[in-house]
């Protein structure tokens, strides 16, 4: 009889932000993330109902050093990218102005709700 080998592995990024846990806290992690404390205890117990995939953006920017090629900033960290999303478009700040508009139509952006 031949042995069925299972293997169950999680991603890359979830392992990571379980090592950065357990090598400070949950609650510093949140707050490297900018992420409540529950959203980090939800995810790594498998109970998050939101976006995973912005989680894992930011775990990935922020741990993995994961970048992105940004069409105002050049290459940028997926976390950083993901907090220039979520700014508004301050029309005093130039620069801001131009990310606001290119975060618009650029390959990296969230979906918009």
């Amino acid at each position: 009889m031949d042995a069925i080998l299972l293997t169950t592995t999680e991603p890359r990024w979830l392992t990571e932000l379980r090592h950065q846990c357990a090598a400070r806290s949950q609650a510093q992690v949140a707050r490297e993330l900018e992420v409540s404390g529950a959203l980090i205890s939800q995810v790594l117990k498998g109970k998050y109902p939101g976006d995973l995939h912005r989680i894992e953006k930011l775990v990935r920017g922020q741990y993995l050093g994961d970048t992105v090629l940004c069409p105002v900033l050049g290459e940028l960290e997926l976390d950083n990218c993901q907090r220039y999303q979520r700014q508004a478009g301050a029309t005093h700040n130039p620069l801001r102005v131009q990310l606001y508009r290119a975060c618009k139509h650029c390959e990296h952006a969230q979906e918009k709700q």
